[in-house]
């Protein structure tokens, strides 16, 4: 099983797939992050993140949390593909039996 590789495409399109899961779990947990941050001080409208995660549930609905979301998706989803299958190229090149490279 170790010696099977991957071929590149299937590389990228794991990187992506990894990409979008990543954005989709972090997101609502940004967005909350971002609404705390943005509060007034005499204005508090969240008292926890928790609090924040469920008024926005009941305000704009379960979607509402990712509202914007688009934008990260379409950004994150090639930089992932891209850095996850440089880093599995590069891991496999300078893990080759040989001479140590000079530094």
């Amino acid at each position: 099983m170790a010696d099977k590789q991957i071929s590149l495409p299937a590389k990228l399109i794991n990187g992506g797939i990894a990409g979008l899961i990543g954005v989709t779990c972090v997101f609502p947990i940004d967005l909350a992050k971002t609404r705390l941050q943005n509060q007034q001080n005499g204005q508090r409208m969240y008292a926890s993140m928790s609090d924040c995660l469920i008024k926005t549930i009941r305000s704009e609905g379960y979607f509402g949390m990712y509202r914007g979301a688009a934008v990260n998706l379409t950004l994150v989803t090639p930089e992932k593909a891209i850095k996850l299958a440089a880093n599995d190229f590069f891991r496999h090149q300078l893990s080759k039996d040989g001479p140590a490279p000079a530094l």
